[in-house]
């Protein structure tokens, strides 16, 4: 009997892509990759370690290569995602190859990742370790004025041209614990239509930002140069607010914002990483 290996995936091999594509719905029932590689977003930082079976993929780890910022410093790291093994084959040891097989590529770097409830015991086999994750946000009692900000389409090409440019070029939304250049996984968000509308303040300035109830989230913010968030709130809201909502910890944009409850929805796990005293968030839009 031969034993299965683990195969990397790349953003060449066209047909292991759609494997890959058509595997994640299967382990994720509301996750699509389809729209996002027709976007032609998949580059050579991410790239997927997978079981195959008569070339289908039935088990997976992917490994997208980050540019971490870590109280203000910028290190290269990794972050796993769309780790799992479709129904028929479990039981089999299959994750824990794909696993091996993603870490095995990270080598010593700093790896991070996001789990649901149900694994979080799974992880710390591999030498993983949870970490808090804070909600931010502050009350502020505003009206809508003057011009809406517009709302640029991440189905154009330009527009995802922009956002990736603008991502590596500019400022990281935070330096306590983020990333610079994760425009292709924030575009992953866009084209499974699970953002929020990507706004623009002024040329070099967008922010993913929506209003739910009353609240404003703000999501994430790309501009090359700081700039007075605050003056800005009434172009991104079209009914009063009461209070905004920060996807990532706001100390350059809001430095008064405070702790507002615990993110439980996000299960952080950390490997050769140690992320700052205190709380913090690392950022929605660039979570895999």
């Amino acid at each position: 009997m031969t034993l299965p290996t683990a195969v990397e995936i790349d953003h060449r091999d066209r047909a292991l892509q759609a494997a890959f594509c058509d595997y994640v719905p299967q382990v994720f029932r509301t996750v699509d990759f389809r729209r996002w590689c027709a976007w032609g977003e998949w580059n050579d930082d991410y790239r997927a370690f997978a079981v195959l079976d008569e070339g289908r993929v039935v088990a997976n780890a992917s490994v997208m290569r980050m540019r971490l910022c870590i109280e203000g410093r910028e290190v290269i790291g990794y972050q796993l995602g769309a780790v799992g093994c479709v129904p028929s084959h479990r039981g089999r040891g299959l994750s824990r190859m794909v696993m091996q097989a993603a870490l095995a590529y990270c080598g010593a770097a700093p790896v991070l990742l996001f789990a649901n409830e149900n694994v979080r015991d799974f992880y710390p086999r591999f030498g993983f370790t949870p970490r808090e994750q804070a909600l931010f946000g502050t009350a502020l009692h505003v009206e809508p004025e003057g011009e809406p900000a517009p709302v640029l389409e991440l189905a154009e090409p330009h527009v995802r041209a922009g956002l990736v440019s603008l991502c590596d070029e500019g400022l990281a939304v935070t330096g306590r614990f983020g990333a610079r250049g994760h425009g292709r996984i924030a575009s992953w968000y866009a084209a499974t239509a699970f953002s929020r509308p990507l706004r623009q303040l002024r040329g070099d300035v967008w922010v993913f930002a929506g209003v739910e109830d009353g609240t404003l989230y703000i999501d994430d913010v790309f501009a090359r140069e700081p700039f007075d968030l605050r003056a800005h709130i009434p172009r991104l809201i079209d009914q009063p607010i009461t209070a905004v909502r920060f996807g990532f910890t706001p100390e350059r944009w809001w430095p008064r914002a405070g702790v507002v409850g615990e993110d439980t929805e996000a299960h952080l796990f950390v490997r050769n990483l140690a992320p700052p005293p205190g709380p913090h968030r690392f950022p929605v839009m660039a979570r895999t």
